[in-house]
């Protein structure tokens, strides 16, 4: 099994998209960075990052380039709640068939950084960390995650847009950043855009 799909499969999980079972063999991953390594997005405005993201770029320790093109673009909603967390919906495209997963992140003291709501309903996770690094709330973010499993640690950053599409020198910074945490070309992925399901 690809490790691009063991990630997608633990991220996703937690969408409720896959559920695949963990392997007797730890996979030899790129070990995550510390969080020091991920900034925070200065003065973190969370009423302005609310709102629909698509996701156009992915990255993490067990994607790989040769997953490219299976990878369908999707949406997450950010809703922002009372106590300053988010309802978080994100919409796949799946087997053809719209799915909608909920969760929610909770903030932490740190403006910017979130933990998994009800991180007990999912045992095999230890922690589960969200990190904004960087937005301008209505163009772009780059997000940070950090999944901690007894097994293994697992991490990713994520390219939104506000639309389908963004400006080339953005998925450069992408790119950068992503070589910044000591991944490489091999485990960086652009969704394939599509309109079924996330418009709308």
């Amino acid at each position: 099994m690809p490790l691009g799909v063991l990630w997608l499969g633990l991220s996703l999980t937690l969408l409720g998209v896959l559920q695949i079972q963990a392997q007797d063999s730890t996979p030899n991953l790129i070990p995550a960075p510390p969080l020091l390594k991920a900034p925070l997005q200065p003065n973190f405005q969370d009423d302005q990052f609310q709102g629909k993201w698509y996701v156009v770029g992915l990255a993490g320790n067990a994607f790989s380039k040769e997953e490219q093109g299976k990878f369908k673009m999707y949406s997450t909603t950010y809703e922002l709640k009372g106590d300053h967390s988010y309802n978080v919906t994100s919409i796949l495209l799946k087997d053809q068939q719209c799915d909608y997963f909920i969760r929610t992140f909770v903030p932490t003291s740190q403006p910017g950084e979130f933990s998994l709501g009800n991180i007990k309903a999912y045992p095999e996770l230890q922690s589960y960390t969200v990190r904004v690094v960087a937005t301008n709330y209505n163009q772009f973010a780059m997000v940070f995650f950090k999944a901690l499993t007894q097994k293994q640690e697992n991490f990713k950053i994520t390219l939104y847009g506000r639309t389908k599409e963004l400006p080339p020198e953005r998925k450069e910074n992408f790119i950068s950043f992503v070589k910044s945490l000591g991944l490489t070309d091999d485990h960086i992925l652009f969704p394939v855009p599509i309109d079924k399901c996330i418009d709308g």
